[in-house]
């Protein structure tokens, strides 16, 4: 077994999952509410180390000191909150503090059970049943869990309530938008801009939200240092490849060249 060809190809890994990572990442700069995502790497103890008491003999000093390449770590999102951009729009709202989350309405495409989301993306519309949604179509839940219905023209406060005035300006009827903490910790990317909540539903409703209307939450990426990332990422990833080159070139030398001198 060449110790080093296993090294080099663990770095090529670990590195070529940094850089999808990351360019996912840079291909929603744009993406509202977006939050980012960061993997990273940990050592791998040498094999005769992991496999703890059992000795296959294969333990060997020297290589022990190498230690056995690197692992990639879970992945972890950066919640910090973006800043928001103005818009004016009657149904933009932008939630200024990290842990709040917009709740909504998922159907599971499999079994049809209903659940629920968590999003920062506040670029809301309506679908053709006057039903307040995202922008990839999930129905925006109020404090009773239940669909929000957009009647006249909705006004957005900065507690979350929607007022829904007529054509004169009078209240015609009124909704709560659920804004709501989760552990931080528990919530995994689930496309489409949302977080699951792992282990349970762990909401707490926000009794007093701050909202503010007319904008929404910017992407979390920076462009410039997402690029300088990825950037290393590949010569990481290139780098190690090329020592496999390397040691693919050397196993070479070895059997085709010393072996047939000896």
């Amino acid at each position: 077994m060449n110790y080093g060809l296993y090294l080099s190809a663990s770095g090529v890994m670990v590195n070529s999952h940094r850089q999808d990572v990351l360019a996912n990442n840079l291909a929603n700069v744009n993406t509202a509410g977006f939050k980012p995502l960061f993997t990273d790497a940990r050592q791998r103890p040498a094999e005769s180390i992991e496999d703890g008491p059992v000795d296959f003999g294969l333990s060997n000093a020297l290589l022990d000191k190498l230690g056995g390449g690197i692992f990639g770590k879970d992945q972890r999102v950066a919640f910090t909150t973006g800043a928001p951009v103005k818009t004016d729009r009657d149904l933009d709202a932008a939630l200024t503090t990290d842990n709040a989350f917009f709740a909504v309405q998922h159907i599971d495409p499999n079994t049809g059970q209903e659940g629920v989301r968590l999003t920062r993306a506040g670029q809301f519309t309506t679908n053709a049943a006057g039903e307040l949604v995202t922008q990839t179509g999930q129905r925006v839940l109020n404090i009773d869990n239940e669909p929000i219905e957009i009647e006249g023209r909705p006004v957005i406060t900065r507690t979350g309530e929607i007022r829904m005035l007529d054509t004169q300006g009078n209240l015609i009827g009124r909704e709560q938008i659920q804004v709501a903490q989760a552990d931080l910790a528990k919530l995994r990317p689930a496309g489409k801009n949302l977080f699951e909540m792992r282990g349970g539903d762990s909401r707490v409703l926000i009794e007093q939200p701050i909202v503010l209307p007319g904008h929404y939450e910017s992407s979390g990426t920076n462009a410039i240092s997402t690029m300088m990332d990825i950037v290393s990422a590949t010569k990481a990833a290139t780098g190690n490849a090329k020592m496999i080159q390397y040691h693919d070139q050397m196993l070479n030398a070895s059997i085709n060249t010393l072996a047939r001198l000896a």
